[in-house]
C-alpha cells in the first residue's frame, strides 16, 4: 500500500522547482482523508507552502481528481475550475487593460513619472509615500498630467480617492488595502485595478474581485519591502501564471536584466521594476535596455 509519506516524497521530488523558503512543520494528520490528500499536504509543507496555500492546493487536487476520475501525481493542479475560479466574463469585472502591459516602472514621484513617460515606458505606477493629504493630492495630479499626450498607462498605488479625483488610468492595491478600499466605488469610477498577490490563497481572493491585472511576487529576493512570504521563484511563478492565465499578469520583485528571460518564460505579459530604473546611473538608457530585452524575448 502506498502511504501518505510515500506520496509526499514522490511529489516533493517531482515538484522541487516549487520550493520556496524552508520546509514547514508537517500538518496535522487526518485519518479520515485519503492517503493521497495527506500526502499532498505533507508535500506542500516540505516545499514551503504556507498552510492556507497548501489547503488551496489540496482542495484543487481533490476537485481535479474527482473531475478526472482519480489522483494524478503527474499533474499539478492548474485548471481554474478546480480552484473554484468563476468563468469569465463576469458582471463584477473591472475595466480591462492590455494583457501585455510590457515594462512596468514603479516610481516614487511625479517627476519620475514624467521622465519615464517621455522615455516611452508603457506602464507606470506612482508609489508616493506621505502622510500629508495635500502633498498626496498634488503629487497624484502632477503624475496624471505628466502622462497626458503619452502612450503610458498610469496606476496610482494606494491613493484611490486621489486617483479617482484626478482621472488616473488605474489604481494598484496591496492585499490589506484591497480589504479596506471600496472596490465598487473604484470600479464605478471607471478605473482599472491591479492587485498584489503572494500565493494561492491571495490569488483566489484577488481573483474574486475581478481586477484588471494581478501582480505575482516577489519572484526574487528584494530589499525594497519586507516580505512576509519567501521569494516565490520562477517555478511557482510558472504555476501561478498557468492558473491565472485569464488575467493580465505582472511579475514583480528583484527582477533585473539577466532575469527577464526567465520571468517571461512563465507567460506573464509584464515585468515590474523599481531599482532597475530608479537606481540606474542613466534611467532612460536602462529603460530602453529593459524594453529591448523584453521585445527580443517575445519575438517568435
Amino acid at each position: 500500500m502506498t502511504t501518505a509519506i510515500d506520496i509526499a516524497q514522490q511529489l516533493t521530488q517531482r515538484y522541487a522547482s516549487l520550493q520556496a523558503g524552508d520546509s514547514l512543520p508537517p500538518p496535522a494528520w487526518d485519518p479520515r482523508q485519503p492517503e493521497w490528500i495527506n500526502g499532498v499536504l505533507l508535500a506542500c509543507a516540505s516545499l514551503g507552502f504556507l498552510p492556507h496555500d497548501a489547503a488551496c492546493i489540496a482542495n484543487a487536487w481533490q476537485a481535479q481528481s474527482t473531475r478526472l476520475g482519480g489522483f494524478d501525481p503527474e499533474h499539478w493542479p492548474d485548471s481554474p475550475q478546480d480552484f473554484g475560479i468563476a468563468p469569465v466574463p463576469r458582471n463584477n469585472a473591472f475595466p480591462s487593460c492590455p494583457k501585455a502591459l510590457g515594462l512596468y516602472a514603479v516610481l516614487p514621484d511625479a517627476q519620475w513619472v514624467k521622465r519615464m513617460a517621455d522615455a516611452g515606458v508603457p506602464t507606470l505606477q506612482l508609489r508616493f509615500k506621505s502622510d500629508d493629504e495635500n502633498a498626496i493630492r498634488r503629487e497624484v495630479e502632477a503624475a496624471v498630467r505628466a502622462v497626458e499626450g503619452s502612450h503610458s498607462l498610469l496606476f496610482i498605488n494606494d491613493h484611490w480617492q486621489q486617483a479617482i479625483a484626478s482621472g488616473a488610468y488605474g489604481v494598484h492595491l496591496g492585499q490589506e488595502d484591497m480589504a479596506e478600499a471600496p472596490l465598487e466605488k473604484i470600479r464605478s469610477a471607471g478605473l482599472r485595478l491591479g492587485l498584489s498577490t503572494h500565493g494561492y490563497a491571495e490569488m483566489l481572493k484577488a481573483d474574486a474581485a475581478s481586477p484588471s491585472y494581478l501582480a505575482l511576487g516577489a519572484v526574487f529576493p528584494t530589499t525594497l519591502k519586507r516580505m512576509v512570504t519567501a521569494p516565490q521563484g520562477t517555478g511557482r511563478l510558472n504555476a501561478y501564471a498557468a492558473l491565472m492565465r485569464h488575467h493580465a499578469l505582472v511579475g514583480i520583485g528583484g527582477i533585473d536584466e539577466a532575469r527577464i528571460p526567465l520571468v517571461l518564460q512563465s507567460g506573464v505579459g509584464s515585468i515590474a521594476v523599481v531599482r532597475a530604473i530608479t537606481g540606474a546611473e542613466n534611467a532612460e538608457a536602462a529603460a530602453a535596455r529593459l524594453q529591448k530585452i523584453m521585445t527580443d524575448c517575445q519575438k517568435p
